[in-house]
């Protein structure tokens, strides 16, 4: 127990005053939701591994594919980490005060509005896009209705996609239960008055 008190800190930064464990631990799943999608991308595009059918003609009903190679999938991967971690901000003193290794804004008051507009805009688009894309992948879809699929698996791989893809769902919606709970707790008066 006392480990896991030491360990946690470091991987956000202190606990925001007034954050309950909840917030917290639903910050800390919202970085999970994107941590299989991840894994899985890599493995399958970058390492081979057998986790989809790798064609060399382009999928039908797919258009022109802008981004492409190892790098692609190395960089949407941690992107999409880097923003999922984000969340964290809102229940860590690092998101509401800028670290003071920051030129000319270190020290200074993150505004509510700041945090909490960016993380609202996102997951609202979270909370529609992803069950949307993952409703048209399960009609065998692309995003704009047609048939085809970006990605062909079969058997095992699809309940192996499915399994990595699935928990990207909850992203949106628990980014929305962080995000409203950090504006009622950082715009209630005894946050004003601390």
């Amino acid at each position: 127990m006392a480990a896991r008190r030491r360990i946690l800190p470091k991987l956000h930064g202190r606990t925001a005053a007034a954050v309950p464990r909840w917030a917290v631990w639903t910050a800390y799943a919202t970085t999970l939701t994107t941590l299989p999608s991840c894994i899985w991308r890599i493995a399958a595009m970058n390492l081979h591994a057998p986790l989809l059918a790798h064609t060399t003609e382009p999928v039908r009903g797919h258009g022109t594919v802008l981004f492409t190679g190892w790098w692609y999938v190395l960089v949407l991967s941690v992107v999409s980490e880097a923003l999922a971690y984000l969340t964290l901000g809102l229940v860590s003193e690092w998101g509401e005060v800028v670290p003071r290794w920051v030129p000319r804004l270190g020290g200074r008051r993150v505004p509510v509005l700041a945090a909490v507009v960016p993380a609202g805009l996102g997951a609202a688009v979270l909370t529609l896009l992803f069950p949307y894309a993952l409703i048209m992948s399960g009609l065998g879809r692309m995003l704009d209705g047609t048939p085809g699929s970006g990605v062909i698996t079969h058997g095992w791989q699809t309940a192996v996609f499915a399994i990595a893809y699935v928990p990207l769902a909850a992203w949106g919606p628990l980014l929305g239960i962080v995000t409203v709970h950090c504006c009622r707790r950082r715009r209630s008066p005894r946050m004003v008055t601390a």
